[in-house]
């Protein structure tokens, strides 16, 4: 049995259908909701095969989707995947645990070209898995492949073990920013944006 993420509990009962009724207000005042989705474009070929890992209510693969991609979202939690669902036709949405990331077991054997971790969804897996939650992630990417992973830095998820993780992930860090928007990288951000790469010729990730 996998254990229960952060999102279960550390937030207030009810959180996720706050969160819900927060992005479908965002959305519905205009609010830009899509920069994450224009830094993956940028670093992907037309009509990647991406994967939204930690999916929430869908908006950043909606946003890739509407860009031409292929998108399959990923979230433990079915109210959020329900949310995506309802407001997000294109994608695939799932319930799984990136932790235990399997998704050849749904249909999903196909590698992807890149995967995006947004949302702060390294802060909220559970505590313990986030090294197994890098690795799986990466186990889905193609070799070459991209992963985004973005969360703020006082969230009691230090850099240092995440570019640790990373590393025993099998990846490698080829950029760091201080938002989504490529501000610069600096000591004292409080939000780390980092880009990753499974090597062409590396092994294969495990967890």
């Amino acid at each position: 049995m996998s254990k229960p993420t952060r999102w279960v509990t550390e937030t207030a009962e009810g959180h996720s259908r706050w969160y819900v009724d927060r992005f479908r207000r965002l959305a519905a005042e205009g609010a830009d909701l899509a920069g994450e989705a224009r830094l993956l474009d940028a670093l992907v070929a037309p009509g990647s095969r991406i994967l939204d890992a930690g999916c929430g209510t869908g908006r950043v693969g909606a946003a890739l989707a509407a860009r031409g991609h292929t998108v399959v979202g990923v979230d433990a939690d079915p109210l959020l995947v329900d949310a995506a669902r309802t407001d997000h036709s294109g994608p695939r949405w799932l319930v799984a645990d990136l932790a235990g990331l399997a998704l050849a077991e749904a249909g999903e054997a196909e590698p992807f070209d890149a995967a995006v971790l947004a949302g702060n969804v390294m802060a909220f897996v559970a505590p313990g898995t986030e090294r197994a939650v890098l690795a799986r992630v990466a186990a889905h990417l193609r070799p070459d492949g991209v992963m985004v992973v973005g969360f703020g830095t006082g969230r009691g998820y230090p850099l240092g073990d995440f570019d640790a993780d990373a590393v025993a992930a099998g990846l490698r860090r080829e950029h760091r920013f201080a938002t989504w928007d490529l501000r610069p990288w600096r000591d004292d951000a409080d939000f780390a944006v980092t880009v990753l790469r499974r090597p062409a010729d590396g092994p294969s990730p495990t967890s």
